[in-house]
């Protein structure tokens, strides 16, 4: 079976502005394809996992989506590192029309899209991570039995700093980025209490 990192797209791969709603928006992060890269290197698969409910809300199409994980992997590619997988969440519960508004298992933190890709890939989810800059994908990481990291990128630092206090499950890595966690993931031991 193959080990994965699943990674969030907007604050964690590329910078978060909002709904990406055009291509001039789409800004990759320096060190993504740095990260992308070791994580194969280390004998990961690198997939990301994002919502989209932007569609769902009517603020672009999905050819919009599919136009920016094309940018997106042409920028990576340019510098030399290769994503195994895109999976996107187009829905949202409340908002918008059929259909688009729908209480799907795709969308974060329910792990449908996570399930798809491992298994797509053969993905042995016990030792996998999911990384993002959102409490709802530290839920994703819990409700799918994958090992968490928050960035503090995107909306991580504020999420960390205001509210890590209500959360009910924590992350196991914090790092300032990427790249960081990245590096942090790979010398990962959990830790274990010994009962005498």
């Amino acid at each position: 079976m193959n080990r994965a990192v699943f990674i969030d797209r907007d604050g964690t791969i590329s910078e978060e502005v909002g709904y990406i709603n055009h291509l001039s928006r789409f800004r990759l992060f320096p060190y993504a394809a740095a990260a992308i890269r070791q994580l194969h290197e280390s004998g990961f698969l690198a997939i990301v996992i994002t919502n989209q409910a932007g569609v769902a809300r009517g603020y672009f199409s999905e050819a919009m989506v599919e136009a920016i994980h094309q940018r997106m992997a042409q920028e990576l590619e340019l510098a030399g590192a290769v994503l195994d997988g895109i999976y996107y969440c187009a829905h949202h519960p409340t908002i918008g029309a059929a259909p688009y508004q729908v209480d799907c298992d795709c969308r974060k933190p329910k792990p449908g899209l996570l399930m798809r890709a491992a298994a797509d890939f053969n993905i042995d989810l016990a030792n996998s991570w999911m990384v993002g800059d959102r409490y709802s994908d530290i839920e994703l990481a819990a409700n799918a039995g994958v090992k968490s990291a928050l960035v503090l990128s995107g909306y991580g630092r504020g999420e960390w700093e205001h509210q890590r206090d209500n959360w009910t499950v924590k992350p196991d890595l914090v790092g300032e980025d990427l790249l960081a966690v990245v590096n942090q993931i790979e010398s990962y031991e959990p830790v274990t209490t010994n009962s005498r």
